[in-house]
């Protein structure tokens, strides 16, 4: 999220349900991609994963990606997703644990719709990355489980709260087999700015490439899902399509 939040509560302890192993080859080799889904049909593959942040598409041309942060949420992501599937435009959505806890036909939801889950701690801890090696892999790993038990799929992104990144959270959030994923334009939607001000935001920053960081969740989101409503349609007037961040 593009916010700063502070004094979030570490929730320790969560039973790790599934273990997944990527090896870490040389820096330059990056991490080797994870296996490829079971049962999801026509899905699009899980991305290659490499110790490093993702803040543009790896797809080329004139496309850019849409992601969610901080739900799910009953009233916000409902929305999101009408408005993602009336368009046709699959998404990703970088889900608190704890709210995935809370609304896991949501995050099935989320999923049903083609779209991709990405971890964003259990909490929303902005200090996540500051812990120990050992502290760090807990965390991301019992959070990835909630979601991908939630959502039954895996987890294929990780996004630091805050943007919050360490060398310690992009090498252990690859490690367990999760993108570190970043953004390009951030229109700060979370600090309510109206509108008409994240629309235009989006228009004057968005390129080739560009991830853009949004919110279904972690407060009022109708200016949000208004924004999208008006960007989606304006995207692809400017020539853009819509993909995956990669």
């Amino acid at each position: 999220m593009g916010s700063t939040r502070s004094g979030v509560r570490v929730l320790l302890g969560v039973t790790v349900a599934v273990v997944l192993t990527v090896g870490l080859g040389a820096a330059s080799a990056g991490v080797a991609a994870p296996p490829a889904r079971a049962g999801t049909g026509s899905a699009p593959a899980r991305p290659r994963v490499t110790p490093t942040v993702l803040t543009t598409t790896r797809a080329p041309g004139k496309v850019v990606a849409l992601t969610f942060d901080d739900g799910p949420t009953a009233r916000y992501t409902p929305q999101i997703l009408a408005l993602l599937a009336r368009n046709h435009v699959t998404a990703t959505f970088c889900e608190i644990g704890q709210q995935a806890r809370a609304q896991p036909a949501l995050v099935r939801r989320v999923v049903a719709g083609g779209h991709r889950l990405c971890d964003h701690t259990i909490t929303h801890d902005p200090t996540v990355g500051t812990h120990t090696p050992a502290v760090i892999d807990q965390q991301l790993r019992a959070s990835r489980d909630v979601l991908a038990t939630a959502g039954k799929t895996d987890v294929d992104y990780f996004r630091a709260p805050d943007g919050n990144w360490t060398p310690n959270l992009v090498r252990l959030s690859a490690r367990d087999g999760m993108q570190p994923l970043g953004w390009t334009v951030d229109p700060r939607d979370w600090s309510r700015p109206g509108t008409a001000a994240i629309v235009r935001t989006v228009a004057t920053h968005v390129r080739p490439g560009s991830v853009i960081l949004l919110h279904d969740g972690g407060g009022p989101r109708d200016q949000t899902v208004q924004a999208v409503a008006q960007l989606i349609p304006w995207l692809r007037a400017q020539g853009y399509s819509f993909v995956l961040p990669g």
